[in-house]
Order: structure tokens, then C-alpha cells, then sequence
């Protein structure tokens, strides 16, 4: 008797990469154990509409990403958000990756930020129907203080809310960049190959 073959698990994380930092890189890790995921597609924005401010350009941040990534062979840095023309919507992305793969299951990897918005998003409702969204939380010192809030999120959205089981890692990418443009290093908070590519193109400087 031959085994049924199991559907494709495959999980998408998308965000600014504005740079990929060693918590993108952490919870991707994670991400493909705790969910046993086949591929991970990681998503650099293209047209963010909901960020107040430019991003660095498109290219660079791919290019920063795919170097983030790269000893990751089961990630695949997607650059479709940042090829399409007009606004970038989580529900197009997910809906393309239905299409060219009906029988996986889906998997949306967000932050705990993004969580506390996600009613806001484009179509969330359709995401959830799509997608099983899956919350890296920031972690609390008092547990229950955590649970309370996780049972509220899921209450205003969806009990199928899955959550990742991240280490505690305090990176921010808007103070790499503040750092950045202050002419301070950043060792412990970018992979080596980014800090390179940083230095080498000037990015986050004052006077790029």
C-alpha cells in the first residue's frame, strides 16, 4: 500500500527588510521547524501603503534579504511584491501562491505589531480564510499577561491564531537605522554579510 503523500507546507513572511535584521533571520528558523514547512517565501514590501515613511529602495533590500538568507536553503526571497505596480496587499500575494500551489496549506508568519493591525489590512478576512496566520509574539515576563492578550487578538479575529515560539531578541530595525545614521555600529543585531553590504553602498547614512 502506497503512503499518502502530504501537502505542501509552505510559509510566507513578508515585511520591509529595511535591513533583515537577526530576528527576521531567528524567526525564520524557527518558522520552518516549528511548522515543518517545505519552503518559506520571504517577501521584502514593495509599495507599503501603510508606512509613513520612503523605504530604502526596492533593490537594495532584496539584495540585503537574499543575503540574510542565504544559508537557508528551504527560504526563498520572493521579490514578486516588489515587482508588482501599485499598492502591496498580503491577500494578493497569498492568493497568487493558491494558485500556483491549490494543494498547500499556507501558512502567514507576522509580527506581534502587525497583530495588534491586522484588522486594518486589506481583505483580512479573506487572508484568514487563505492562510493559517501564525503571531512571533514579543514575550512577556508575566505569562498570563501574555495569555490575556492572545485571547483578546484571537476573540477580535479568529481562534485559528497560531503562534511562534521565539526567543527573546530586543531588535529593532528603526534603531539599526538610527544607529546607522549616527555612525554606530550594530555587530550583534545584523548578519555580517548585510553590515558588509550596508558599508559598502552607504545605506542608512546621512549624507547618502
Amino acid at each position: 500500500m502506497s503512503a499518502v503523500s502530504q501537502p505542501l507546507r509552505v510559509g510566507v513572511f513578508g515585511g520591509a527588510f529595511d535591513p533583515p535584521h537577526l530576528a527576521h533571520v531567528q524567526l525564520a528558523r524557527t518558522a520552518l521547524t516549528q511548522f515543518n514547512l517545505d519552503r518559506l517565501h520571504v517577501m521584502p514590501t514593495g509599495h507599503a501603503w501603510h508606512k509613513a515613511r520612503p523605504l530604502t529602495d526596492g533593490q537594495h533590500r532584496l539584495a540585503m534579504a537574499r543575503l540574510a538568507f542565504a544559508d537557508m536553503s528551504q527560504v526563498f526571497v520572493d521579490p514578486r511584491e516588489l515587482e508588482r505596480e501599485g499598492p502591496t496587499y498580503t491577500v494578493d500575494t497569498l492568493t497568487a501562491l493558491q494558485h500556483e500551489s491549490p494543494t498547500a496549506a499556507l501558512f502567514l508568519f507576522i509580527g506581534a505589531d502587525q497583530a495588534e493591525a491586522f484588522k486594518t489590512w486589506h481583505r483580512w478576512q479573506d487572508i484568514l480564510k487563505i492562510a493559517t496566520v501564525v503571531v512571533a509574539d514579543r514575550p512577556f515576563e508575566a505569562g498570563h499577561v501574555k495569555e490575556a492578550q492572545q485571547t483578546q487578538w484571537h476573540n477580535a479575529v479568529s481562534p485559528n491564531v497560531q503562534h511562534l515560539d521565539m526567543p527573546r531578541l530586543a531588535i529593532s530595525a528603526t534603531e539599526i537605522r538610527s544607529h546607522l545614521a549616527q555612525a554606530l555600529q550594530t555587530p550583534q543585531w545584523l548578519p555580517s554579510s548585510v553590515q558588509h553590504y550596508i558599508d559598502q553602498h552607504r545605506l542608512y547614512t546621512q549624507d547618502r
